[in-house]
């Protein structure tokens, strides 16, 4: 069922003109702007997004200008798992893997307990907080850390969010989901 549900909300992202997603990323991000979770985020870990994904530019640059600092998850594929990066540029210091995916070249990783929100990627997300990832398991990974104790926080758009996402013992939800037309926050 989650291969068809990938295949079924991919497909709705690809037929999103650029402009759609543009436009339409920026109202989530600003109704993001306007969350206490936001607002109280000293530390924020983003992912870098796909052309074809909800953008988080707008979130980048306003959590610098909100003073803030900004990571990017960079995989380890020999640790399997995430590591979280601090970036201070959109054009410098970042590569691009195999799959497209941007990412810082190195540095430093930060503490997973000193992060304070994460922006969560997914194709699709239910009302229990489920996400439907890409398949590799890095955020549920990473969300399930030990020491993390912060928001996880998914962003997409409305039509992202579906009846039910099918959801196994490693698959971890998230605690609230903003898109472009709503904030929906689930008990943990």
């Amino acid at each position: 069922m989650k291969k068809e549900l990938r295949a079924k909300l991919r497909k709705q992202l690809a037929a999103l003109a650029p402009a759609t997603i543009k436009a339409r990323s920026l109202d989530a991000a600003h109704l993001l702007f306007e969350q206490p979770e936001y607002k109280r985020a000293e530390i924020i870990m983003t992912f870098l997004s796909l052309p074809t994904e909800i953008d988080t530019t707008a979130i980048v640059l306003r959590a610098w200008q909100d003073r803030k600092r900004i990571l990017a998850p960079k995989v380890s594929w020999e640790q399997r798992r995430m590591l979280p990066i601090e970036i201070h540029s959109l054009a410098d210091g970042l590569t691009s893997t195999s799959l497209g995916i941007r990412e810082p070249v190195d540095g430093m990783p930060i503490p997973v307990g000193d992060i304070d929100l994460v922006i969560v990627p997914g194709l699709g997300f239910d009302p229990f907080g489920n996400r439907l990832g890409r398949g590799r398991g890095f955020f549920d990974a990473f969300l399930a850390h030990k020491d993390w104790r912060g928001i996880a926080c998914a962003i997409a758009f409305e039509e992202q969010f579906v009846a039910l996402v099918p959801a196994g013992a490693h698959d971890i939800p998230v605690d609230m989901l903003v898109t472009d037309q709503h904030v929906r926050r689930f008990g943990r």
